[in-house]
């Protein structure tokens, strides 16, 4: 085994570009292990933990690139090296062409764009307030990826974007659509006359998806980061949102999705919206609200969110059943339950989209009992450890305990199909929930990457005389390049329930779980 370490000195990669590279370099042949990674703390502990770290990946600072490979002999590593090299410097496989024009700073980006009104921004969250505030200053509306900002530095950047008109997404802010032009992770969905905001990533993809497959679409997607509906920042980028909108002759319903604000930041946002002469939908997950106001309609689901935005932009909405009328799917269910041991009573929800676990938590806390995870904010619900449970469990696999040094699911789905064989094992697993998330940035065949996992742990079940059954949602479009039909295909093939969106995923698995009266 031939194991080396080079170390570029101030050599800065967003960690987005780094996790997928990752991935690909353990997809060469003869590669056993390999860690291409900024020189934090953190991923230096990574590195010990897998036995990769070395003097040189030790004396790395923040901003060196540690680039660790583990390969069969020294031939396998060079050809490792050089595909390294060649995804860095963004050239083409075939032609060893440069794609496009990188800068170092903002200023220098300006220099050779100065028509740009518009900065996505991905550096460490210790430079990532510094490096929003100069796009700013140059009058450019900024989508901060970078986490790991200060809620005061926030307060600082969106108190700078309201004052120069401006949009100021995040921190944290990983999906949106401009002008229809997908930013980070988004899907590609028809342009229409439906615009949305959402403090909720995965929320916002969802409720572009099922608008789009309602034949409704969207003109603007703007994301705020996770933390403005919050009391500390009072929904001020939400705000300049909903006024930016009021101003878009294309836009004629606004939608607004998040988990609940706080009451006084609601309050804010509805007084807003109500002097606002457009139409709005409005979905703060679990607020349970409602209203009979023309001009401000409430709804409690991701998919109810899209529903009523596109009957609120003048399309007619066909009137699907729900799944106790479906009776195609009911005896698909009738068929799927009484396979099912008397001991395999529970579910696991392994999610990557995490506002898809949370809407699931709020349609299961009702029909399964003592239902727990990761992300609960009711402490009854609370999962305590995230690999010491019984039960029905839902965990955001996207959630920090999970990535820790690691690739998102969604961006690298192996971690997520490690745990799909670990909850096989449990002999009082019944049912297992997953979602896929298709568009810009996610894995490029998410389903294909998870088939063998499924077998595996169907197999793990069949050899200890159970069944194991899985249900799937994909949150994706046709146009996506991902395909959705051929993801359908390969997760329909392997056996698994397809649900045609997030909520009727959840509650298939309830049915299928329900004890018999």
């Amino acid at each position: 085994m031939y194991s080396k370490t080079l170390i570029k000195k101030d050599s800065y990669y967003d960690s987005v570009t780094l996790m997928s590279l990752s991935n690909k370099i353990l997809n060469v042949d003869g590669v056993e292990d390999a860690v291409v990674s900024m020189g934090t703390a953190m991923n230096k502990d990574l590195l010990n933990n897998i036995e990769m770290a070395t003097e040189e990946s030790e004396a790395a600072g923040e901003n060196d690139l540690i680039i660790a490979i583990k390969a069969e002999n020294e031939e396998k590593y060079e050809t490792a090296l050089e595909k390294v090299e060649d995804l860095l410097d963004n050239k083409d496989d075939k032609k060893g062409e440069k794609k496009e024009v990188k800068a170092k700073t903002i200023n220098s980006a300006l220099k050779d764009f100065p028509e740009a009104n518009f900065a996505v921004i991905s550096v460490p969250g210790q430079y990532a307030a510094r490096e929003a505030k100069i796009a700013l200053k140059n009058d450019l509306n900024v989508m901060l990826f970078s986490d790991n900002v200060s809620i005061e530095a926030e307060n600082e950047l969106k108190d700078l974007a309201v004052e120069k008109g401006l949009l100021m997404m995040g921190p944290d802010c990983g999906t949106a659509a401009i002008n229809s032009k997908g930013l980070c992770f988004a899907n590609k969905v028809k342009a229409g006359n439906i615009s949305l905001i959402a403090a909720s990533g995965t929320g916002l993809q969802e409720v572009m998806v099922q608008i789009d497959k309602n034949e409704g679409g969207v003109a603007q997607a703007i994301g705020t980061g996770g933390r403005d509906l919050k009391k500390e920042i009072g929904g001020k980028m939400m705000i300049q949102s909903i006024k930016a909108l009021a101003a878009d002759p294309e836009t004629e319903v606004i939608t607004l999705i998040s988990k609940p604000p706080a009451e006084e930041v609601e309050a804010k946002i509805l007084k807003v919206a109500a002097e606002i002469d457009k139409k709005f939908v409005i979905c703060f997950l679990e607020s349970d609200r409602d209203s009979d106001d023309e001009k401000i309609v409430f709804a409690n689901t991701l998919k109810d969110a899209a529903l009523k935005s596109v009957e609120a932009a003048g399309i007619t909405v066909e009137k699907k059943t729900g799944i106790k009328e479906n009776k195609e799917l009911q005896a698909k269910i009738k068929e799927e339950k009484a396979k099912l041991n008397k001991k395999q009573k529970y579910l696991r929800g392994l999610f990557g989209g995490g506002t898809l676990c949370a809407e699931a938590l709020y349609i299961l806390r009702d029909k399964l009992e003592e239902i727990k995870s990761n992300i609960a904010k009711n402490e009854q619900e609370k999962l305590a450890d995230i690999n010491n449970y019984q039960g029905n469990v839902l965990l955001d696999m996207g959630e920090d305990e999970f990535t820790l040094g690691k690739p998102h699911p969604m961006i690298e789905p192996s971690l997520r199909n490690e745990r799909i064989l670990e909850e096989a094992k449990d002999p009082e697993v019944g049912v297992i929930l997953l979602d896929f998330e298709l568009g810009y940035g996610s894995h490029s065949d998410p389903a294909g990457a998870s088939v063998k996992a499924i077998k595996e742990a169907k197999k793990i079940a069949a050899d200890d005389n159970r069944e194991l059954i899985f249900i799937s949602y994909i949150c994706g479009t046709e146009s996506d390049y991902q395909n959705y039909s051929q993801q359908a295909k390969k997760l329909k093939e392997v056996g698994s329930i397809l649900a045609e969106n997030n909520v009727e995923a959840a509650e298939i698995a309830a049915e299928i779980l329900a004890e018999e009266v």
